[in-house]
């Protein structure tokens, strides 16, 4: 009998945990006899020259902790779904997708991306590729799993920015506003915000008031603070305007720049000194977490058993400490975001941290 065959990817932005999965992946796979060939450089690696690599248990000894993916990834290339809007992936790039699978004898294909990544996971599986997708993002919002690896490790890195900037901050008697990621959701700048002990947070879900966020640096003065601390997501927006972007290029449009204008609108307001910091893609880098680990761990142990119980077009999902599984479909293209009404933004607004509402 033939050896089974798998493959595995990583696709979109990197973060901390993609070593881990792999590592998990091939570690399971070697437990049951499997091989497992790594498609380098995100799906692109599917088109000729075909760009991949045999994964064993030696080269990948010794990648967990690192940051990243030894496998490579982009978010650019043939299978953006905006490249052929309205009609999936081009028949062409199908047709060498599968030529791919089938000369490299892949039996099942873990997909480990974001919401735009397993959105093409989608396309290829309905097209009948045998997929299972790894749900990954800093941004912790997809609505079908209650945690990402890689978002631990982004909130602790807010916090300890948060850490350092409060002590130059005390020293100056200023405001300090601090942008993070998490493009269209809070995760990051909430729990980031509560665990560096942020005095604002300021995120999508809820529109601020900026003359709110003045009157408080102004109470807080009064209490002889020396300094506030404003976490602001990329994607907050003042309750009178809409997100803020910044062009590139006089094209590409990011989310970007309410930071800044945060940071100048309380000082002008306030009189105070103030200082702004973008963290960036300081948020993706470095070593993961115990946590961002563990999960990562899990999930591409979980990805190994959904292939070996034939459940293609499935996504690992994690809930209730449990790892689980839902069809990739109900993760796709619906946003997982803060509940204002929920139990942690209540213990922020108890702990006195205000949002500007």
């Amino acid at each position: 009998m033939a050896t089974k065959r798998i493959g595995i990817l990583t696709s979109g932005g990197d973060c901390p945990g993609l070593n881990a999965v792999i590592r998990a992946v091939v570690r399971s796979s070697d437990k049951l006899g499997w091989e497992v060939v790594g498609i380098k450089e995100g799906f692109e690696g599917l088109l000729p020259p075909i760009d991949h690599m045999m994964l064993d248990r030696q080269n990948t000894a010794g990648i967990m902790h690192l940051g990243g993916t030894m496998l490579g990834t982009t978010n650019r290339g043939h299978f953006l779904s905006k490249s052929h809007p309205g009609t999936g992936l081009a028949p062409d790039v199908i047709a060498k997708a599968r030529k791919t699978m089938e000369t490299l004898h892949i039996e099942g294909l873990i997909v480990v991306g974001g919401n735009g990544s397993l959105g093409t996971a989608l396309r290829l599986f309905e097209a009948g590729f045998p997929v299972i997708g790894v749900p990954k993002t800093i941004d912790n919002d997809l609505e079908a799993t209650a945690m990402t690896f890689g978002f631990d490790s982004a909130v602790a890195c807010v916090a300890d920015a948060l850490d350092r900037l409060h002590t130059t901050a005390t020293s100056h008697k200023r405001i300090m506003v601090l942008e993070v990621m998490g493009r269209h959701t809070g995760w990051i700048a909430l729990h980031g915000g509560l665990a560096g002990g942020a005095d604002v947070i300021l995120i999508p879900e809820i529109p601020f008031q900026l003359d709110k966020i003045a009157d408080e640096v102004r109470r807080r003065d009064e209490m002889g603070s020396r300094s506030t601390m404003i976490v602001v997501a990329e994607g907050a927006f003042p309750a009178d305007g809409r997100p803020f972007r910044q062009s590139f290029g006089g094209r590409e449009q990011r989310l970007g720049g309410i930071g800044e204008f945060v940071c100048y609108e309380i000082g002008r307001r306030t009189g105070k000194e103030s200082r702004n910091c973008v963290l960036g893609h300081l948020q993706r880098g470095g070593a993961p977490t115990s946590a961002d680990r563990i999960l990562g761990t899990r999930f591409g142990v979980k990805a190994v058993q959904l292939i070996a119980e034939g459940k293609f077009g499935s996504m690992v999902s994690y809930n209730n400490n449990d790892t689980e599984d839902v069809p990739i479909s109900h993760a796709v293209h619906r946003l997982r975001t803060v509940p204002v009404a929920s139990q942690i933004v209540q213990s922020a607004r108890d702990v006195e941290i205000i949002f500007g509402d």
